[in-house]
């Protein structure tokens, strides 16, 4: 008798999650302004240009990883960024997107699994990273508001 109480419940409630699970809010045009901001983004820190770089960065810019949260309230605030970089990633020449899904779109936003590859000249590899990328419409530019890494 329990069963015919709970058979219906349970039914109604896989139906509403099974709707809820596919039905991701998806922008094609907020995705492929996302997925332009992430190509900037990495053609910016492998050429180790800080003005190209904090140009894909919508602020305050907040960044977690190593277990700690920085903060970019503003653009121009790390000149020394690369400098710091470089020294502490000894060998490390350039990285790559191995990997680059959306998880959900809208209008004005854009949350992106990735995963990196940091490279060494020789083009082995020196560490790959998951990360979340969150890109936003901000004052009418499209920049990385948000990441959250893996990596040190």
């Amino acid at each position: 008798m329990k069963r015919l109480r709970i058979a219906p419940i349970a039914a109604s409630l896989f139906l509403l999650l099974g709707s809820t699970v596919h039905a991701r809010a998806q922008n094609p045009e907020a995705e492929a302004s996302a997925m332009g901001v992430l190509d900037a983004f990495m053609s910016a820190f492998n050429a180790r240009e800080v003005d190209a770089f904090e140009a894909t960065l919508n602020f305050p810019h907040y960044r977690i990883a190593g277990g700690k949260v920085s903060v970019l309230d503003k653009a121009g605030t790390r000149p020394d960024l690369f400098a710091r970089f470089t020294s502490a990633t000894p060998g490390w020449d350039h990285s790559a997107w191995a990997r680059r899904n959306v998880v959900h779109s809208g209008p004005s936003k854009v949350h992106i699994d990735t995963r990196f590859v940091r490279y060494r000249a020789d083009g082995s590899i020196l560490s790959e990273f998951d990360s979340l990328y969150i890109v936003t419409l901000q004052d009418g530019g499209w920049g990385i508001k948000a990441r959250s890494s893996f990596a040190p």
